[in-house]
């Protein structure tokens, strides 16, 4: 699935602020509720982040981001933050297993 980095409009050094956007049909398709949080190995880290995913704004229709500020730091480390105005960028989450999931470049 294809998924767009995203930020909360105050770019942080901290990584504070910054995930990824998840499409609506995706989160309904991959993600489940009862998981409470998901686990993404970002490239490059060697380790998984935790997500919480028990959150209302997951689950509504306008919002449905991942947010952690190992991502933002992670952004930012790869200089993919901040990015021009209305260009965040984009990148494939592939679904490992159960609620184990892979970012790719």
């Amino acid at each position: 699935m294809q998924v767009t980095a995203w930020n909360n409009g105050k770019h942080h050094a901290t990584g504070a602020g910054y995930g990824l956007k998840i499409g609506k049909d995706d989160r309904d398709r991959f993600f489940q509720k009862s998981w409470g949080s998901v686990l993404i190995t970002l490239p490059g880290v060697g380790k998984e982040v935790e997500l919480n995913i028990n959150k209302v704004s997951f689950w509504n229709d306008s919002c449905r981001e991942l947010i952690s500020k190992d991502i933002g730091r992670w952004l930012i480390g790869r200089n993919y933050a901040p990015w021009p105005l209305g260009q965040p960028p984009s990148f494939n989450l592939h679904k490992k297993q159960g609620n184990h999931f892979e970012l790719c470049e």
